[in-house]
């Protein structure tokens, strides 16, 4: 066989064929929820799509390392059963996702909280208060 011929072949994919094949990024770009980063005078937002998701299954810590890290786990199971038929029905849903965000240097790591509302995991990063105040003095010779 020819060179020419291996790459054609479904047995050998090419490295070209697992960069850019359509179905592997589609799937890998629907495990991850949809991320929205705001910032305000006195706060970053970060928002993360979570549809159906409750609190119950999201965890929001901050890591040694001073990052932020979220992670979400939903579980789906939707039963529907014909007492005239017989058969048994079952959807099963899990999603897994685990991210971690490097959290700017002005962020108050004491006071950060998270919410999920309405399919949103919101988790606001209150920034730190700088001392506003004078910051020259005399100093007295002695």
């Amino acid at each position: 066989m020819t060179p020419a011929m291996y790459r054609r072949n479904g047995w050998f994919p090419t490295v070209f064929d697992e960069l850019f094949n359509n179905d592997l990024m589609n799937s890998m770009s629907t495990t991850a929820p949809a991320v929205n980063v705001k910032e305000n005078n006195h706060a970053y937002i970060v928002e993360l799509a979570a549809p159906g998701v409750k609190k119950e299954f999201c965890r929001v810590h901050v890591d040694d390392e001073h990052n932020l890290c979220v992670a979400i786990e939903n579980k789906f199971e939707h039963k529907e059963e014909d007492k005239n038929a017989h058969y048994l029905r079952r959807e099963f849903s899990y999603t897994n996702f685990e991210q971690r965000y490097t959290l700017p240097e002005d962020v108050d790591e004491e006071h950060i909280n998270a919410k999920v509302e309405d399919g949103i995991l919101t988790v606001e990063l209150p920034k730190l208060q700088k001392v506003q105040g004078k910051t020259t003095r005399q100093i007295d010779i002695q």
